[in-house]
Order: structure tokens, then C-alpha cells, then sequence
């Protein structure tokens, strides 16, 4: 077992969180595309957003793939906003 999946281990258990509901790989593609294409701050910012809207019940089935596709298309997205200004 390496760091991450003991670390990962460990705060699930803390949580309450059944390790098998989470797709680390898909976390952590969300939060590379969200360093990348918008902030780096804003990964893990993200990532938290997304762990309440599902722990709340308001995070759409594809969350994970809506935010990576907003994440790629936060620099085209902001710079019509800023021609439209």
C-alpha cells in the first residue's frame, strides 16, 4: 500500500466514508484539470465544493465530468465574458 492509499484509508475511516464510493482517479483528474485550467488554489477548493453538493444530495451524476469540462473551458469562458465587457 503506498502513502496515498493509506492516507486515503485513514481519512475515510475518520469520515464515515465507505472507500468504495470514491474514484480517487477521478478526483484527482478533476483537480489536475482545475490546477491547470483555472487556479491552482482552486483544485482543492473544487474538490471540497464537490465533496458537500454530493454529501447534500445537489451534485448532478456527472459532476465529476462537468467540472473538468468547465475547468478546460475556464479560459475560453472567461475571455468571452471579457469581450463581452
Amino acid at each position: 500500500m503506498n502513502v496515498l492509499e493509506e492516507w486515503t484509508a485513514l481519512v475515510c475511516r475518520e469520515l464515515g466514508v465507505d472507500p468504495a464510493l470514491l474514484d480517487r482517479a477521478a478526483v484527482l483528474d478533476l483537480t489536475k484539470d482545475v490546477a491547470h485550467g483555472v487556479a491552482r488554489p482552486a483544485a482543492p477548493l473544487t474538490a471540497y465544493l464537490l465533496g458537500l453538493a454530493q454529501g447534500a444530495g445537489t451534485a448532478p451524476p456527472d459532476a465529476l465530468e462537468l467540472l473538468s469540462r468547465m475547468a478546460g473551458d475556464w479560459e475560453k469562458a472567461t475571455a468571452e465574458t471579457r469581450e463581452d465587457s
